[in-house]
């Protein structure tokens, strides 16, 4: 498989996953707690870097990506490479540790 036809099935996968947005869930009177140091650093990391345009997973500039089905390994991929008006971002913005963690710290958030 080409590349092109690799990033037009990524790309193709985004914009299905995109279309389907979570509504915001009821206040539970509980508050998120990291389960370990990892998630921990993934929030401060997803804070810095994605928070503006995905509040709380939420769609705000960009999709909701709560939603988003797409295993985390093809998200990690959307981060690095970016796509549409998704910014890259390089191994020198966020290493491959700092992408790691902000998946994990992601995949807890959703289960929240």
């Amino acid at each position: 498989m080409n590349s092109k036809a690799a990033s037009a099935i990524v790309l193709f996968l985004v914009v299905l996953a995109s279309c389907a947005v979570r509504k915001s869930e009821p206040v539970k009177g509980t508050y998120f707690q990291p389960k370990n140091s990892t998630v921990a650093r993934g929030e401060q990391l997803y804070m810095i870097h994605c928070q503006k345009c995905h509040p709380g997973g939420e769609a705000g500039l960009g999709p909701a990506i709560n939603a988003n089905p797409a295993p985390q390994f093809l998200k990690r991929f959307q981060v690095r490479h970016g796509l549409g008006v998704m910014p890259s971002f390089k191994p020198e913005e966020i290493s491959r540790a700092d992408l790691h963690a902000i998946s994990k710290y992601m995949k807890q958030w959703k289960h929240y």
